[in-house]
C-alpha cells in the first residue's frame, strides 16, 4: 500500500502533520492553513539543498535539520534534511521519507493510543522534542559502524593487501568528514533551543534539550577521535608501503647490480674482435662459470655488510 504525501494526527489539541516527498501542491496547502507562515520557509521546503538553519519568530520555529543516511553504493553518508515548523498546537515535519526514526514515531502514535498520549499528551514542543531526539539517537548506530571498520583495519594493517587497506582507509576517512560536516551544524541548533525561552516552548524541556545536546557533543567527540585514529593508520599505512617500496628497491638494486659486470663480460666477448680464449673450445664454458663466480661473489659481499 503506498503511503500519501501528506498524513495529520490529532490527539487533544495537538496536530502532527507528516510531509514525505513535499510538493508544490503540499506548500500551497500549508500556505492556506498557516497563513503566518513566512513565505521563504515555505519555499525552503522545495529546496533541494538547504543549510541547517533556525528561523524564530513571535509564534513558531521553523527549523532545518541535517541527518546522516548511510549510502552502501557509494560507501558514504549522506546528508538527509529534515524541516520542521512548531508552534503552539501544531508540529509539522517534511522529509524525504529516508529518515527512518521520523516515519516509525509518526506510525506508532498513528497505530497506539497509548504512544499519542506519551508523546502529544503534553503538547507540540514535546513531540518537537521526541522527534529530534530520535534522530539524534539514529546517529549512533552509524557510528559504531564506523568503529567496528576502523577496528577491522587494526587488526588487518600488518597483514592484508596495502592497496585493499590504503583503500579501505579513504573510503572510512572520508566518511568520518562526511559526517563531522552533517552533524557540527546541528550542535549550534539544539544549543538554542536549550537555552533560549519561548512562549511555545515548555520551559521544564530545556533540561531535555540539553540532553539532546550532551548526546551530539558525544557524537562529535566520536567522531574526532575516529578522525585521530584514521589519520594514524593512514600514516602506518604509509610507512609500511614506503618500507616495502623500499625493499622492492633494493632488490632491484642488487639484481642491477649483480648484472652490471655480468652484461659488461658479455658484451666484450661478444666483439667481432680477437679476443683471449676465442679459438679454445672450452670458452663458452669458462665464461658462464666466470659470469657465475662473480654473481656469487658479489651475492657473498652483499650479505656480509647486511644489505641482503
Amino acid at each position: 500500500m503506498m503511503r500519501m504525501a501528506t498524513e495529520t494526527i490529532q490527539y487533544g489539541r495537538v496536530i502532527w502533520t507528516n510531509i514525505e516527498r513535499v510538493t508544490p501542491q503540499d506548500v500551497q496547502d500549508l500556505r492556506e492553513n498557516y497563513p503566518h507562515f513566512h513565505p521563504l520557509d515555505l519555499e525552503d521546503l522545495l529546496s533541494r539543498i538547504e543549510r541547517p538553519k533556525l528561523d524564530e519568530y513571535d509564534d513558531y520555529l521553523f527549523v532545518v535539520m541535517h541527518f546522516p543516511l548511510w549510502d552502501p553504493v557509494q560507501r558514504i553518508s549522506r546528508a538527509a534534511e529534515v524541516d520542521m515548523f512548531v508552534g503552539s498546537g501544531y508540529l509539522i515535519t517534511v522529509h524525504d521519507g529516508t529518515l527512518k526514526p521520523v516515519r516509525h514515531l509518526f506510525e506508532q502514535c498513528q497505530t497506539s493510543e497509548e504512544l499519542r498520549d506519551q508523546y502529544m499528551g503534553r503538547g507540540a514542543s514535546k513531540l518537537f522534542y521526541t522527534v529530534i531526539d530520535r534522530l539524534v539517537d539514529y546517529i549512533f548506530p552509524i557510528l559504531y559502524k564506523v568503529d567496528a571498520n576502523i577496528r577491522a583495519i587494526e587488526e588487518d594493517i600488518f597483514t592484508e593487501d596495502s592497496r585493499h587497506i590504503i583503500q579501505d582507509l579513504s573510503f572510512i576517512r572520508r566518511d568520518i568528514i562526511a559526517l563531522r560536516r552533517i552533524i557540527r551544524p546541528q550542535l549550534v541548533i539544539v544549543e538554542n533551543l536549550e537555552k533560549v525561552d519561548r512562549p511555545f516552548i515548555r520551559e521544564e524541556l530545556d533540561v531535555y534539550f540539553g540532553d539532546i545536546l550532551d548526546h551530539l557533543i558525544k557524537a562529535y567527540e566520536i567522531i574526532e577521535d575516529d578522525l585521530e585514529v584514521i589519520r594514524g593508520l593512514s600514516d602506518t599505512a604509509n610507512t609500511l608501503v614506503s618500507y616495502r617500496l623500499n625493499e622492492v628497491m633494493r632488490i632491484l638494486t642488487v639484481i642491477s647490480v649483480i648484472m652490471l659486470p655480468l652484461t659488461l663480460l658479455s658484451g666484450i666477448y661478444g666483439m667481432n674482435v680477437e679476443l683471449p680464449l676465442a679459438e679454445w673450445d672450452a670458452a663458452f664454458v669458462l665464461i658462464i662459470a666466470m659470469m657465475f663466480t662473480i654473481a656469487a661473489t658479489m651475492l657473498s659481499y652483499f650479505r656480509r655488510r647486511g644489505w641482503l
